[in-house]
């Protein structure tokens, strides 16, 4: 199983896990919590930047501060993307059936 890339950083570099746990690992749980809060958290801060943009009378610094927190979520949003699509399984060449090759549990 390669590392998997953690939703968190050090320094502003990529951090990785690399764990004989799968996603059974308590670090593997944590990440998992860590990318839902990231993805529930750029959800709340989308619809208050939404407000603000939508206001013409909207102070510049209140702009400002949605477009800050608005790049910083798309930061993070693109990292759990990142992770995600790294751990999709790859399909067997070899396979049959044109069904899905992922489990019903990650659509959702």
């Amino acid at each position: 199983m390669p590392p998997r890339l953690l939703p968190w950083t050090r320094d502003g570099k990529a951090c990785y896990l690399s764990t004989d746990g799968g996603s059974d690992s308590v670090l593997s749980r944590l990440a998992d919590d860590m990318e839902d809060v990231q993805l529930a958290m750029a959800g709340e801060v989308q619809e208050a930047a939404a407000k603000v943009l939508g206001d013409p009378m909207s102070p510049h610094v209140e702009v400002r501060y949605a477009a800050l927190r608005l790049s910083e979520c798309l930061r993070e949003v693109r990292r759990v993307a990142e992770s995600r699509g790294a751990r999709i399984p790859v399909p067997d060449d070899e396979a049959t059936d044109d069904g899905p090759s992922l489990p019903a549990e990650a659509f959702g």
